[in-house]
């Protein structure tokens, strides 16, 4: 695919908030803080979801891929993020640009199925207890995983094909901190209604139809956990599933937001302050959710610590 047409810059410049320089300093030590808190938190949930062999189910499994994706998603963004807001010139190559908008589109849907699966996990575990182990075998539970990839990808190849073959006439001013669809297609010098229709129809199928399994999948589960006559059992069932819900909710509320509506019907502040959220911001709260809240990850975590720290086999 020819990216790099006539119109294509050799460069493109980062905007971010420099009209705002009192923002830099804050703003940086922010993203240092929650990328450091990122890392140190999913790494960790990898590391112990790998190690502790209580923790080797499908539920661990996806959770470990939705570190990985996290920890992908965040090193993206940020490192040069945080690079640029030390320099006056903040500026991305044009590869660079194609590389960012490529695998942050990819990682992105690639999450949007992930949690739609893990929804589905949680569905067979309290609705279809004693089939679950039939269900949830290895072999479907890598199926599932390879597809949520290769859908994400396959999905970010065609969006970002669509948007950087939008002609820009020489315009190389982003007015965001890193290349997203939204802030691309204002560069454009020619209609965008087709491009936008278009790429709309992708983030419909991408971002409603997952959130709709999601939301069935709960439904089901709230009837099944209504039925247990234990409190004991609906508190459990319903712990297990809160700390997805609370994720799901994050992520799926601000991605909607920037990607179900037209690019030039967006605040560029507010849209900035958003992609910062679920770009930043959510992938250093999933660690924080899924270990404080539950009971197995907390226990897992004081099992394999110690032996990591210590050097204890």
């Amino acid at each position: 695919m020819n990216w790099a047409n006539e119109s294509s810059p050799q460069e493109f410049i980062l905007l971010g908030f420099s009209d705002r320089s009192w923002l830099q300093m804050p703003l940086f030590v922010v993203l240092l803080i929650s990328y450091t808190i990122t890392i140190f938190g999913n790494v960790s949930i990898m590391t112990v979801c790998i190690l502790d062999p209580k923790l080797h189910t499908p539920m661990y499994f996806f959770l470990t891929n939705l570190s990985i994706l996290d920890l992908c998603y965040t090193t993206t963004t940020v490192p040069h993020m945080l690079v640029n807001i030390g320099h006056n010139k903040k500026t991305i190559s044009y590869g660079g640009c194609v590389a960012q908008l490529i695998i942050f589109l990819a990682l992105g849907a690639t999450e949007c199925l992930l949690l739609a699966v893990m929804s589905f996990d949680r569905f067979v575990a309290i609705c279809r207890p004693l089939h679950y182990v039939v269900i949830m075998n290895h072999w479907f539970c890598l199926r599932m995983a390879a597809f949520s990839w290769l859908t994400g990808f396959s999905n970010s190849v065609l969006q970002s094909s669509l948007t950087l073959h939008m002609p820009r006439c020489g315009h190389q001013e982003v007015d965001h901190f890193f290349c997203e669809v939204p802030a691309l297609l204002k560069l454009s010098c020619a209609d965008t209604k087709p491009i936008e229709a278009e790429l709309f129809f992708f983030s419909v199928l991408i971002l409603l139809i997952p959130v709709t399994l999601i939301l069935i999948s709960y439904g089901f589960i709230v009837q099944t956990v209504l039925k247990i006559r234990s409190a004991e059992g609906r508190r459990k069932a319903f712990g297990t599933c809160g700390s997805h819900m609370i994720v799901v909710s994050l992520f799926y509320g601000t991605a909607i937001y920037m990607y179900l509506q037209p690019p030039s019907s967006t605040s560029k502040d507010w849209g900035k302050m958003v992609s910062l959220f679920y770009g930043i911001i959510t992938p250093m709260l999933n660690p924080l959710i899924y270990s404080l809240r539950n009971k197995d990850m907390k226990e897992a975590f004081k099992r394999v610590m110690p032996r990591i720290l210590f050097c204890k086999n």
